[in-house]
């Protein structure tokens, strides 16, 4: 079959441009044929439609007036009419591009459950009826999930979210990624779907230092002795990398424990050592970034931004190189994942893959689909309050029990060796790229 898969970027290194990835390989692996839909296209080969960009300016002022604040639009029939208009135009694009290359299948990721892109999701459900195209919905995150659709500004919206997102449709089957998303999609729109997990190829990546990226931690100036901590997902509110914060500054609060001491890598962790929380993927919240600086710098914690030289791929840009996400991995010494919230957890499947320990925060979905598997993780515990400055906050004990074991595994290269390399073989297992093949298999029979 030929089969599209679709969503506002394509490229990069989000965690649905990745999963995206993924899929197409297990598909092609079946024997179908693969296409992109997007509106941007990063580093694939993409059909693009430049109104579905996820970063297109009339679809920023229709998310202010349908979820903030109607200021531009008279009414709501106008406001309403807007978005009509535009997903006219998306479903033209669509269209063409579904007869163009005689598409079988169209398989959009959270192009019909995050409320993102209204005019995108009304263009797509068009275009669907009109080509009478069999539809294969890969949803990552809900609408529900976020505050940030709560509170529409009229009925009219509120309506659209209920009806197309997801919509209940004869052509239309449902993929979820985790166990609370299926029973609140049949609670809340009597829909039923299959859990589609996220994966990860274990068998084909070999991260480590090699030519191309030993120089990776001398360019951004991170020393053999230095402890490179990676937060490796973008910078948004629900990623917790507050969390992160304070695990450094309770550790660096405990440098005695490292300093004269030999680490894991055979390094010696001196008095001049640094402990540098280094971001590798790109910042969306500008607002939450600057106070994530200010409290690092209340703190004295340092923090490294490398993300413009972080890339879907290997690559080059402005005459220098730019490294994968997966060369960066292969320098860090310790993944802080302090999540809040995830639809799944791609980074930590990336973990696993680089047999790296990794500072979890026991979001739901983890506590639900992930932990019963039986992992390895610095535990950050699941509750967690907020501060003054809407940041939040776990306990003091378990900050420091976690910045123990975190230093544990900084020295103890033994245990550190033994508890990735159980953590892989678990991963491996259930969590591999034949896993993802042999579900996909099933749902693909139709």
């Amino acid at each position: 079959m030929n089969i599209l898969l679709a969503h506002f970027r394509v490229g990069e290194t989000d965690g649905v441009s990745l999963e995206m990835d993924k899929w197409k390989w297990a598909l092609e692996s079946l024997g179908h044929k693969v296409f992109y839909l997007a509106g941007s296209a990063g580093s694939c080969d993409t059909d693009l439609v430049p109104e579905l960009h996820y970063l297109e300016p009339f679809n920023d002022k229709i998310i202010h007036n349908a979820y903030v604040e109607r200021t531009d639009y008279e009414s709501e029939t106008v406001l309403l009419e807007a978005i009509d208009e535009r997903a006219e135009i998306i479903a033209e694009g669509i269209t063409e591009v579904i007869k163009r290359r005689n598409i079988d299948i169209v398989v959009p990721n959270n192009m019909w459950s995050l409320g993102y892109h209204l005019p995108a999701a009304s263009g797509l459900i068009k275009a669907v009826e009109r080509t009478q195209t069999k539809v294969i919905c890969h949803h990552h995150d809900f609408h529900w999930e976020r505050v940030k659709y709560s509170k529409p500004t009229s009925e009219g919206i509120t309506e659209l979210l209920q009806t197309i997102f997801p919509p209940k449709h004869p052509l239309v089957q449902h993929c979820v990624i985790n166990r609370i998303a299926h029973s609140e999609l049949m609670h809340r729109r009597d829909i039923n779907s299959t859990v589609v997990p996220n994966v990860f190829d274990f068998h084909g990546a070999d991260w480590k230092v090699d030519e191309y990226n030993q120089d990776l931690r001398e360019r951004f100036g991170i020393r053999p002795h230095d402890v490179m901590f990676l937060q490796g997902t973008r910078i948004v509110a629900r990623k917790g990398i507050e969390l992160a914060i304070d695990l450094i500054n309770s550790i660096a609060s405990k440098r005695s424990e490292l300093e004269g001491k030999t680490l894991y890598n055979g390094k010696t962790f001196t008095s001049d050592s640094r402990l540098i929380l280094t971001f590798a993927g790109m910042c969306e919240e500008d607002s939450y970034l600057e106070q994530l600086k200010a409290k690092a710098e209340k703190l004295g914690v340092e923090l490294l931004f490398i993300s413009d030289w972080v890339g879907h791929s290997r690559g080059e840009k402005e005459g220098s190189k730019v490294y994968s996400l997966w060369d960066v991995y292969s320098h860090a010494d310790i993944i802080t994942y302090p999540s809040l919230l995830e639809g799944w957890g791609n980074q930590f499947l990336e973990g696993l893959i680089a047999r790296l320990p990794m500072v979890v925060y026991r979001y739901p979905v983890y506590d639900l689909d992930i932990a019963d598997y039986g992992f390895s993780i610095i535990d950050l515990g699941n509750t967690h309050g907020v501060d003054d400055n809407g940041l939040a906050v776990i306990e003091l004990d378990k900050l420091d029990t976690a910045s123990d074991s975190t230093i544990q595994y900084l020295l103890d290269s033994e245990m550190r060796q033994a508890h990735m390399d159980k953590n892989y073989h678990i991963g491996e297992k259930n969590l591999s790229y034949p896993a993802l093949k042999e579900i996909l298999s099933k749902v693909f029979a139709v």
